[in-house]
């Protein structure tokens, strides 16, 4: 179920991760989003933390969507972009920008009302070169899509997300290439259903449940293994095999 259409609904979502293989690496957080609309759109690292084995952490983000940009240069897989100006942005009432380059300085200007709602609008002006900057959408503060800023563009950004997460050496912002992307699973929040846990099992696939149900596995778990702490991998306490 993707969970784009609406914004400024003020709900709260959540992943807990949870490392269950022998790895240390990052967990990342990114959108796919095939009724985007426009052409050539990447994916960006939304959310990227650091986790060793044994450990969780936890992602949290609201349906609230902003407007990006980074001076990138080229953009193609692992250029990171960091956006220099983050305007927010909502589906109705500001849902429309400009992005010009004046006195050497790349902003953004004139947000508006766009024509339609639940779309985002970009008006590339005449003065952005070709090669040099990106700009795109993001969501509660941090970069999802970016595209390579031409002149005398009009972008139509029609969000309507899916959140996915993977596991490996990631930076925040680092433009993915998901033809390659492997050992990735799709996230989907069920109807009334805001917190999700997914699980890296020890040999690197994934669960993926509502966090009520970890919970309740957790508890059941923990009536046979009394010392068993959340997150924590039942046969980690068992005796080893002889």
């Amino acid at each position: 179920m993707s969970n784009g259409a609406l914004d400024g609904d003020g709900v709260q979502y959540s992943v807990i991760f949870v490392n269950h293989s022998s790895q240390t690496g990052s967990a990342c957080i990114y959108q796919e989003d095939p009724d985007l609309s426009v052409p050539n759109v990447m994916s960006l690292a939304w959310f990227v933390k650091a986790a060793a084995p044994t450990t969780r952490i936890q992602f949290s983000w609201e349906i609230d969507y902003d407007f990006v940009w980074s001076e990138t240069g080229n953009l193609v897989p692992g250029v990171v972009f960091v956006a220099s100006q983050t305007w927010p942005a909502n589906l109705t009432t500001t849902n429309q920008v400009t992005f010009t380059r004046s006195g050497g300085a790349y902003t953004f200007k004139d947000q508006m009302e766009g024509t339609r709602d639940g779309i985002l609008y970009i008006n590339e002006d005449s003065t952005i070169p070709i090669g040099q900057a990106a700009v795109g959408i993001g969501m509660s503060g941090f970069g999802t899509f970016a595209v390579q800023a031409q002149p005398n563009q009009f972008l139509n950004f029609t969000p309507s997300p899916q959140y996915w997460i993977t596991f490996g050496n990631f930076i925040q912002g680092e433009v993915m290439d998901i033809s390659v992307t492997t050992s990735a699973a799709r996230i989907d929040f069920p109807p009334n259903v805001y917190s999700m846990t997914a699980t890296l099992e020890p040999d690197n696939t994934w669960t993926i449940i509502p966090t009520s149900l970890a919970n309740a596995r957790f508890l059941e778990a923990r009536a046979e293994l009394p010392e068993l702490a959340w997150g924590e991998h039942p046969e980690a306490l068992q005796p080893a095999s002889r």
